[in-house]
């Protein structure tokens, strides 16, 4: 092996092993920022009954009346430690509405309510999408809750800006901002199009660009380049 295919062998073992180590560092980056950001969320969450058209239509109705009746306790809260202390504080209440409007539906189903970690997949609201995963939620579950379900983020208070159509506002986005990091708010935005199976890809591409410039002759560019290929 000559002196000059030696200097490449190295050069291409060398840049191999930063692509290896920096792409083994933007992965741990990438799943822990996945997990932190759902620490920060609260989920609220209806199942209905059944899929049947009238145990669907009363999911919606009982929603709507739920966060009609409580919008105004949980728009103003600042901290997910206030707005899980209002859902404490309020899930009796938040029973009583659902049963009520249930009984004025027509129906007898019982009201079960719950806060706690519960698995959700991939869903999106209005501009946002969050991925599947375990989040912390408060759930209204009517009767055997086996129908499609609906839900929205509590905290930060995205329910209450148009919970028919499930879109957010300026106000709402700037909110989620507030409470995740720029990296996480780049998570869950939908219009973060750069999924995790691009960035190797593009961080690879970035590297190649860096190294070529420092350490490598225009004839070994070219041949890393075909190696790379």
């Amino acid at each position: 092996m000559s002196i000059k295919n030696k200097k490449g062998f190295f050069i291409t073992i060398m840049f191999s092993l930063v692509i290896i180590s920096i792409g083994i560092i933007a992965s741990k980056k990438y799943y822990k920022t996945s997990e932190t950001y759902k620490d920060k969320l609260i989920r609220f969450h209806v199942l209905a009954n059944s899929d049947l058209p009238e145990d669907q239509e009363l999911k919606l109705k009982v929603r709507d009346k739920v966060l009609n009746e409580i919008s105004h306790k949980f728009i103003n809260s600042k901290s997910i430690e206030e707005t899980r202390k209002i859902i404490k504080q309020n899930m009796n209440e938040i029973r009583d509405i659902a049963l009520k409007e249930i009984k004025e539906s027509g129906k007898d189903y019982d009201v079960d309510i719950k806060l706690g970690k519960h698995t959700f997949p991939t869903k999106s609201y209005g501009n946002f999408t969050l991925p599947a995963g375990e989040y912390e939620s408060v759930r209204i579950i009517i009767g055997e809750g086996n129908g499609q379900n609906w839900w929205c983020v509590m905290f930060p208070p995205l329910c209450f800006v148009d919970a028919k159509n499930g879109l957010t506002d300026k106000k709402t986005e700037n909110r989620l901002k507030e409470v995740l990091t720029e990296d996480e708010y780049g998570i869950v935005s939908s219009t973060y199009e750069e999924s995790p199976q691009d960035q190797p890809i593009k961080l690879k591409s970035k590297i190649a660009e860096v190294f070529e410039k420092i350490f490598v002759t225009k004839n070994e560019t070219d041949e890393m380049k075909e190696i790379m290929k």
